[in-house]
């Protein structure tokens, strides 16, 4: 049983994720911390308690830092999952509220109380986490991974022909975090590319769970319409979802150490480079990945839920 925090900025993929991990009999799901990127930070916070109170769980929210380290704030991704983050789905207001402590000392306590078994899955920008290593100099010692869906080494960006969207969002965040060593895992572009969630897809998870899978197909309309137009596919990359399952599932993807750096200015800002000269412990990238048994287990898995 992997005791996981998701660290999130929901948005349709991180829905997706979210109940996954609210259906996967192996996550014990320990709380939601909430950061800007598909939405505003207030935003998120506000649908991650959604998200929650729609899976019936009972987990904390802590909301995050509403700005990057160093960059000015970036305007959310309206057109890839719509101007609440559930794409047509309109906003609203959940019964619950989040804790007064902040997404950073919140990871720095679930990492204290769970040392050694805390899994931490940030699945937007990574500013919480690198506040979270910054306030406590034993945090990375503290958990027993960091999961990052985040970066492309070979694959190019999403964002820029460079950047995956989360860290470019805040590349001085994610340079951080490159340097958390062994422990950190990142699960970018280079294998979430290669799977690919399709409209039928959406359509059998929604038979065969009417409430929540219904609630992600009638989400699913608004993104897969922003992937037919940008790239031409007929299908979404299951990003944030590989992420969660890389956690529990680490065995359906090939990683390789890499020391990595985050370019942060110019037109490479956000891009996520070897870096063998920097003296830096390397960190585990995934570069290839069993994608029929990732896609089947996710399919499985929310064919759980109500």
């Amino acid at each position: 049983m992997v005791k996981l925090i998701i660290d999130t900025d929901p948005g349709i993929d991180d829905a997706m994720a979210i109940f996954y991990a609210a259906a996967a009999p192996d996550i014990e799901l320990l709380g939601l911390t909430t950061i800007f990127g598909n939405v505003t930070t207030a935003t998120a916070t506000r649908n991650a308690l959604r998200l929650l109170e729609a899976a019936g769980l009972d987990v904390p929210v802590a909301a995050g830092a509403t700005t990057p380290l160093v960059l000015p704030p970036f305007k959310p991704s309206a057109h890839v999952h719509g101007e609440e983050g559930f794409g047509d789905i309109p906003a609203a207001d959940p019964k619950g509220t989040a804790l007064d402590e902040s997404a950073a000392d919140f990871l720095c306590r679930m990492a204290r109380e769970h040392k050694g078994a805390l899994v931490v899955c940030p699945i937007g920008p990574l500013t919480n986490i690198a506040l979270a290593m910054q306030r406590d100099p034993e945090f990375i010692s503290n958990v027993k991974s960091i999961v990052v869906m985040g970066g492309s080494l070979e694959e190019g960006g999403n964002i820029t022909p460079h950047a995956e969207a989360n860290i470019y969002h805040d590349p001085h965040a994610a340079d951080v975090v490159c340097q958390g060593g062994s422990k950190v895992v990142f699960v970018g572009l280079d294998v979430t590319h290669r799977i690919l969630c399709l409209p039928e897809d959406f359509k059998a998870i929604a038979a065969k769970s009417p409430e929540l899978g219904g609630m992600l197909q009638e989400m699913s309309h608004f993104y897969l319409k922003f992937y037919l137009e940008a790239a031409g596919k007929n299908g979404c990359s299951l990003h944030d979802p590989a992420a969660v399952i890389a956690c529990t599932h680490p065995e359906l993807f090939g990683m390789r150490d890499v020391p990595l750096a985050v370019s942060c200015e110019g037109e490479t800002s956000g891009a996520t480079l070897a870096a063998a000269d920097s003296g830096r412990a390397p960190v585990k990238v995934c570069m290839t990945v069993k994608a029929d048994e990732v896609k089947s287990l996710f399919l499985r898995r929310l064919a759980l839920l109500p």
